[in-house]
């Protein structure tokens, strides 16, 4: 019996790509390389941290990133402007089936887990209106280690009291599916970007635009790692498979 729906946050609840709005305003035509970069150094660097065992929080990581792109780009930004774009990540909008999908959902206990920092989460939820909507918002910072760290997925259990065999975890980037199948979780990957369509943009692109190289890397199924139990395509295909698996 599933009592229990849990959601990545970034890039499954929230379109990350979101932020291009602010990075466009701070810096015109930009954000088709800032945005993908800066998220993908936003990751690199969580998972550099747990791996050298220097953790700082999602807030650090996520500044270092946008400084390392902002760098490479050749842009310049003085204190009050890098911290407006920053504030980008506190800002992100939910994917628009999001809160309908949580509502379809409201008999289970839904919960986010998340590399994000409590303060990033905490903005985040309350500005989305989705904080209603959610029991608890569960932030890796509580064993100072990443995803897909399997310290990080532990934290269901323990605030959920619940085992994993009654837990959907729900993601759409590739580790994050890798992390919780290793660590036993049932997982439904959302699929926003079929492999025909990712094939069909690097023909037509060359895989030359960052955007493109985000997705390639972060939006399909790891050759490492067992498959999710689940593949659907957005967040509001989660109440017909939750009458599924309960039927």
């Amino acid at each position: 019996m599933i009592k229990a729906f849990v959601f990545d946050a970034y890039g499954t609840l929230y379109d990350t790509r979101s932020v291009s709005a602010v990075i466009n305003a701070a810096f015109p035509g930009q954000a088709g390389y800032i945005s993908p970069v800066w998220r993908m150094k936003q990751l690199e660097y969580g998972w550099l941290r747990s791996m050298m065992g220097h953790y700082a929080d999602f807030w650090t990581v996520t500044r270092e990133a946008l400084e390392y792109t902002l760098r490479t780009a050749g842009l310049d930004a003085d204190e009050e402007l890098f911290e407006q774009v920053a504030q980008a990540y506190n800002q992100l909008s939910p994917y628009p089936d999001a809160a309908a999908a949580l509502r379809a959902l409201s008999g289970y206990r839904c919960a986010i887990l998340s590399n994000g920092s409590p303060g990033m989460l905490s903005a985040l939820v309350r500005n989305s209106g989705l904080d209603g909507q959610l029991e608890k918002v569960i932030s890796v910072d509580a064993k100072k280690v990443y995803k897909p760290d399997q310290r990080a997925y532990a934290l269901i259990e323990e605030e959920l009291g619940l085992p994993p065999s009654e837990i959907v975890f729900v993601s759409s980037n590739g580790f994050d599916i890798c992390g919780a199948k290793q660590f036993g979780l049932t997982v439904a990957r959302i699929e926003r970007i079929t492999p025909a369509a990712l094939t069909e943009d690097i023909r037509q692109t060359g895989g030359a635009s960052p955007a493109t190289l985000y997705d390639a890397l972060r939006s399909q199924l790891e050759a490492h790692g067992a498959k999710p139990d689940h593949t659907i395509q957005s967040l509001s295909d989660l109440p017909g498979l939750a009458a599924r698996l309960n039927a």
